[in-house]
């Protein structure tokens, strides 16, 4: 990508900041959302690495801003990969299976817009937080 003026340069840096920020764990405090995806080796292979890049597209584009992608290792469910947590606090997290790019659209609308699980892709796990 060729830069042709300062006015290009700045822009382009204020977008990865965005970007960047959503990643951050230390940027965001109180009542934020997690997004966690698994990014073992399994995951990565799976896609993960996509579903993580998806995430903070998405959210930067819908400006979510009360919510942090935060990288992880393995989740521990190899066979549902790409694997991804969501932490609403005073919510039970939610871990979503096979968590395709395609399929990011449809958690950041039902659950963090509209507080609705997206049961096709939930791995029935009982615990309090991973």
């Amino acid at each position: 990508m060729k830069v042709k003026s300062l006015d290009e340069l700045k822009k382009i840096r204020e977008e990865s900041l965005g970007k960047v920020n959503l990643r951050d764990a230390g940027a965001l405090k109180g009542d934020n959302i997690e997004i966690l995806v698994g990014m073992a080796t399994c995951g990565i292979s799976s896609g993960a690495r996509e579903t993580l890049t998806s995430f903070v597209e998405k959210l930067a584009k819908a400006e979510i801003n009360n919510a942090k992608v935060v990288p992880v290792g393995c989740i521990g469910y190899c066979h549902s990969e790409p694997t991804v947590q969501v932490n609403i606090p005073g919510q039970k997290p939610v871990l979503y299976g096979k968590v395709k790019k395609d399929k990011v659209e449809d958690i950041i609308q039902s659950h963090i817009k509209d507080g609705k699980i997206v049961d096709s892709l939930v791995l029935n796990i009982d615990f309090d937080r991973a």
